[in-house]
């Protein structure tokens, strides 16, 4: 996954006379090993099951020959039988029953465990090849689950497909599930989406063409996309406003219209903001759904509690929300591996949170407060892979620590407006591609012109 656009703003110093020569700087992403497109049909059943058939275009982008393919199959980890074997409990576990699994139309076996669904192929998918896979299934919603959940009538259709891992290193990039952090990883995708609603349903969903009258039938695409979410909703109002080419539709429950509007507001306000210093969006619809747990999906975010389901107060509400439409650059436009490299779309969505509210502000950036926050953490750096964390912190480090650092790096450094250009460069090089830990200290080296790995000491861990 190359990028081949040139950034030219360093300058160096040559002998005793300041002779400034520009040097172009050539992003080295994180190369796609495979590729996939997605074809899903969904039907929604009187019994509040889900029918789904998927087909998925499989291309093998590596260097090396596959003898398997491996999807996250994330319904699965609802199942009583799975969330027993893994401790956890659950009144309304969800039920998933795999009808077929064919390979260029052949029925082939297969493995599941947890998440981790396994199809041996009868022959090596040699480089630039590609397969074909279909599945049949059918699936309920557990109650409180993860993302993928059904709450308060609606529901929440996340990671609800075969998700083709990443391909790295000469093996598949796929992480045991966890329940705090994201756990799946995906390269950027197109989908096409066909679906059945029952009466009195809306469909919401990461494709920008979403209907804008209820319909039971319907077609969505999405091109170069993360993954695909869709929400099923029944009582709901809408308020929508039109920021530049983007039509930001705020999805509202029961009174809270009030809210609901200053809700809009806000986010209308910070998605101008993000826009206009880091990039453009690049679709025509931003969705925000008020309910369920606090969340961002390409063309979609969901906000209203974080971890125990109770709801938000209305500031911590709000802020959320610009958090989570931050992620709409930060994962969605700059890919990373959120398993591995959590820090570059939590930290950076936590730190964009930052420039929208202290732009705003007279006070600047409270860097005192900021380093306070951080004191009496363990030297860990926040370049960890989740495993490696204590889940009762990993928050800590990941949202808190991340972003406190980065701040560091304007504190002598020009402040709010140089980072604001340091964003805009940043998204510029690494749109639509996979950055790593190791690219992010090589660009800001590039950017400020460091001849060391100094600054990096405390917090990331270097090769």
């Amino acid at each position: 996954m190359l990028c081949f656009q040139l950034l030219k703003v360093n300058k160096v110093e040559v002998s005793n006379n300041t002779e400034v020569i520009e040097k172009s700087f050539t992003p080295k992403t994180v190369p796609p090993g495979n590729h996939a497109s997605y074809d899903l049909n969904i039907v929604m059943s009187e019994k509040e099951e889900f029918e789904v058939k998927a087909k998925v275009n499989v291309q093998n982008k590596s260097e090396d020959n596959w003898s398997d393919l491996v999807f996250y199959f994330i319904p699965n980890i609802f199942t009583k039988q799975t969330l027993d074997s893994l401790g956890q409990s659950s009144a309304h576990p969800g039920t998933v029953t795999i009808r077929t699994i064919e390979i260029n139309g052949e029925t082939v076996e297969f493995s599941l465990e947890q998440d981790t669904l396994k199809i041996d192929l009868n022959y090596e998918l040699s480089p630039n090849s590609e397969v074909h896979v279909s599945f049949t299934y059918n699936l309920t919603l557990p109650d409180k689950g993860l993302r993928y959940t059904k709450n308060n009538g609606n529901y929440y259709l996340a990671q609800f497909y075969p998700m083709l891992a990443t391909y790295r290193n000469k093996e598949w990039n796929k992480e045991d599930y966890r329940f705090k952090g994201e756990t799946y990883h995906t390269n950027f995708s197109d989908f096409n989406v066909t679906y059945k609603l029952l009466n009195g349903y809306t469909l919401v969903s990461t494709s920008p063409n979403d209907p804008k009258e209820v319909k039971q039938i319907g077609t969505l695409q999405a091109n170069n996309v993360k993954d695909f979410f869709v929400v099923i909703l029944k009582e709901h109002f809408i308020i929508e406003k039109e920021v530049g080419n983007t039509n930001i539709r705020v999805f509202g429950f029961g009174d809270d219209k009030q809210l609901s509007q200053e809700v809009s507001e806000i986010a209308s306000e910070a998605f101008m903001y993000f826009e206009k210093t880091i990039g453009p969006y690049p679709h025509n619809q931003l969705d925000i759904v008020l309910d369920g747990k606090s969340m961002e999906y390409p063309g979609v975010v969901t906000a209203y509690s974080i971890d125990d389901h109770a709801k938000l107060p209305p500031t911590l509400l709000k802020s959320t929300v610009v958090h989570e439409i931050a992620h709409q650059w930060f994962y969605g436009i700059i890919s990373n591996d959120p398993y591995h490299e959590a820090w570059l779309d939590e930290g950076f969505a936590e730190f964009a949170t930052g420039l929208y509210f202290y732009s705003k502000s007279n006070e600047g950036v409270p860097y005192s407060v900021l380093k306070e926050m951080v004191k009496g953490l363990d030297p860990l750096p926040v370049n960890l892979s989740l495993d490696q964390f204590e889940q009762n912190n990993q928050s800590s480090y990941i949202y808190g620590k991340s972003n406190v650092m980065l701040w560091k790096l304007f504190e002598k450094r020009g402040g709010i407006k140089e980072a604001e250009k340091f964003v805009k460069k940043y998204y510029d090089n690494y749109k639509f591609k996979e950055i790593d830990s190791e690219e992010f200290i090589r660009f800001t080296k590039y950017y400020f012109n460091l001849e060391d790995n100094s600054v990096f000491k405390d917090w990331l861990e270097v090769n």
